[in-house]
């Protein structure tokens, strides 16, 4: 069972800057796909940003394409966040999700972190 244990968020205001980190237990190398989901009170939880093993391929949701970059150290073991020109609704408890597999849907992805609170003030 892969563990994945996100930290960095916190309260910040408009247009700050936060980095995500996501650790996880076993050598990222073999979790082909790292993902950055993100879910807001009442809302479902959505794909932020994906990455996959050699970071060749990546992918933004339209909300943060300019501003938000995933990327992975497989030599740490862990996947970034970099969250910039925050913005009152990226709001949300952002979560760190990780398969072995080519996967895109939350459905699809086996393991998941517990969740790190991101708030972003007016």
């Amino acid at each position: 069972q892969v563990q994945l244990v996100e930290s960095g968020g916190g309260l910040v205001q408009a247009g700050d800057s936060l980095r995500l980190s996501c650790a996880a237990s076993e050598h990222t190398a073999s979790l082909y796909m790292m993902a950055w989901f993100r879910q807001a009170p009442g809302k479902k939880r959505d794909l932020v940003a994906h990455i996959n093993w050699t970071g060749s391929n990546t992918y933004y949701a339209d909300s943060v394409k300019g501003r938000f970059t995933i990327s992975r150290d497989n030599a740490k073991n862990t996947v970034y966040l970099q969250m910039n020109s925050l913005k009152p609704e990226d709001t949300a408890v952002y979560y760190c999700a990780a398969d072995r597999r080519w996967v895109v849907l939350a459905t699809d992805y086996e393991y998941w972190g517990q969740g790190t609170q991101v708030t972003v003030s007016s």
